[in-house]
């Protein structure tokens, strides 16, 4: 018996080995890690449980030399002792390209994490599609991609692009919930640089195609882009720590000393005496989180809104917040389009929601008007209507218009608004409204003065709204977190009755 437990270790080996040492030493040399090594970061030492270490490809065209494992290694394991399933794509075997056995090993896990309520990380360094297998390979897409849309809202999935990642393998990843890159290493596109060139004689890099940067700054494909390998493992880490494992659990409570009734006497300084003077948000989301600890999503896009997780009493909170530093917080296209997807993504896996609003309106011009500031506006709209988790919104200053009522006012079903007490809860700003209510003073200075005087004491203020109960509490700003820390605990048990319907239509 003792040669078979040799033979198999020897198999378990070469199966390691991937496409070899000298495949294995050209990996490095591009600076990016191997698929196991990959893994090895991700997951808890020694918890990583591997399934179809020995499955081969089953092709017999073009003498295709098979190799054990097929290009990627998949299993499940726990990242600070929970469960996760995960798949990496060794660019070692075939470039990580798929086949028809390699479709096969991702879709059972992607079966076992819906079937078992945990999330699906997938690493990327891959090529497409094995040509050698012609619609084999695209049959394996397809399998795949099915996965992804059934188990969206089910597990939260993650895609992390390590290397190129290319052709048919791009729609997996979009077909999910987060996609992280690696600076200078990784890139995403349909096409590469020499069918680009070909078709439309642009003359790109890989890199100016479809590189981190593009991804996170331009297309917003990607949620987010770090230094290396290691740096990136270590995050998807951080922000795994946030998610709950499905739709049914409620988010990981962690034990925190940060006292929920914490002042922070700062805040009531927040907010400059001039309306047209921006602050920086960020500074009074990390002042209400649990020991300041914010991660962010999108960070490099739409940088007029600020979306990602943080923690209120030890349990996960998704932070929404206009940011006056960029654009004056004002809504666009792009800001209403990633705030909403992140709306939607914290309503699917029960993450309560936080708004803190400081918003203008919507940007007007042309560009916004015919690139459809209509309906990606009314993305966010739906979205925040649609959520049936808890919402505390906080008006901080600016709350105008149209902007007012998508920014989760009470009319979106929220369910604590409060405001400090300089909130401008209006139309609009009290020179605009005075030009048009009395332009037929537009010659009198002093009397404009006068007219703007008046509207700003009549409803340039938070009493107006909470004279209808539209705001629930006009609060002092250093209670911020306290407030909202109460509010959470009160709402913990919340629930809302559903009118039934196959599913909605959110305007895309």
């Amino acid at each position: 018996m003792k040669h078979l437990i040799h033979e198999l270790e020897e198999r378990r080996r070469r199966a390691r080995l991937g496409g070899g040492e000298a495949k294995i030493k050209a990996q490095h040399s591009r600076g990016r890690l191997t698929a196991r090594e990959r893994i090895e970061l991700l997951l808890d030492p020694g918890s990583f449980e591997e399934f179809d270490m020995f499955v081969e490809h089953r092709t017999t065209e073009f003498h295709a030399p098979k190799v054990p494992g097929d290009g990627v290694v998949t299993g499940w394991g726990t990242i600070n002792g929970r469960m996760a399933y995960v798949f990496a794509k060794d660019f070692t075997v075939f470039g990580g390209s798929l086949s028809e056995a390699h479709a096969q090993k991702i879709c059972k896990i992607q079966d076992m994490a819906t079937q078992n309520g945990a999330p699906i990380i997938g690493l990327y360094d891959a090529g497409g599609a094995r040509i050698q297998e012609g619609v084999a390979s695209l049959a394996g897409f397809g399998e795949i991609f099915k996965r992804n849309v059934l188990a969206s809202g089910v597990v939260p999935q993650i895609s992390v692009i390590m290397g190129p990642c290319a052709g048919g393998d791009v729609y997996s990843p979009a077909l999910t919930d987060f996609i992280f890159m690696v600076k200078d290493t990784s890139y995403m596109f349909i096409t590469g640089p020499d069918v680009t060139k070909t078709v439309t004689h642009e003359d790109v890099t890989p890199e100016q195609l479809g590189g981190a940067k593009v991804h996170t700054t331009k297309s917003a494909v990607a949620d987010g882009a770090y230094d290396n390998d290691v740096i990136c493992l270590e995050e998807i880490r951080r922000l795994y720590d946030f998610l709950p494992l499905n739709n049914r659990e409620k988010p990981p409570q962690l034990p925190t000393e940060d006292e929920p009734a914490r002042e922070e006497p700062s805040l009531d300084t927040l907010v400059p005496e001039s309306p047209n003077k921006p602050y920086d948000m960020k500074e009074l989301i990390l002042k209400v989180a649990d020991e300041g600890e914010f991660f962010e999503i999108g960070e490099a896009f739409a940088r007029n809104i600020i979306t990602g997780f943080g923690r209120i009493e030890g349990s996960t909170v998704g932070f929404v917040a206009n940011q006056p530093m960029v654009l004056a917080g004002v809504l666009d296209s792009d800001a209403s389009r990633k705030a909403a997807r992140f709306v939607r993504f914290c309503d699917c896996f029960n993450i309560p929601i936080v708004t803190f609003v400081d918003v203008p309106g919507f940007l007007p011009g042309t560009a916004q008007e015919h690139g459809g500031i209509i309906k990606h506006g009314a993305k966010l709209l739906f979205a925040y209507a649609e959520a049936t988790v808890p919402k505390v919104t906080v008006i901080t200053r600016k709350a105008y218009g149209g902007a007012y009522v998508v920014m989760a006012s009470k009319h979106m079903r929220a369910d604590v608004n409060y405001a400090w007490p300089w909130a401008q809860i209006a139309v609009m700003g009290a020179k605009g409204a005075v030009e048009i209510i009395f332009r037929k003073e537009a010659d009198d200075p002093e009397a404009l003065e006068a007219r703007t005087k008046e509207y700003e004491e009549k409803f340039l203020n938070p009493f107006v709204a909470a004279s209808r109960g539209w705001i629930d509490e006009v609060i002092r700003p250093h209670n911020t977190r306290k407030r909202i820390a109460g509010a959470l605990r009160m709402l913990r048990n919340k629930q809302v009755p559903q009118v039934w319907k196959k599913h909605d239509n959110i305007p895309l």
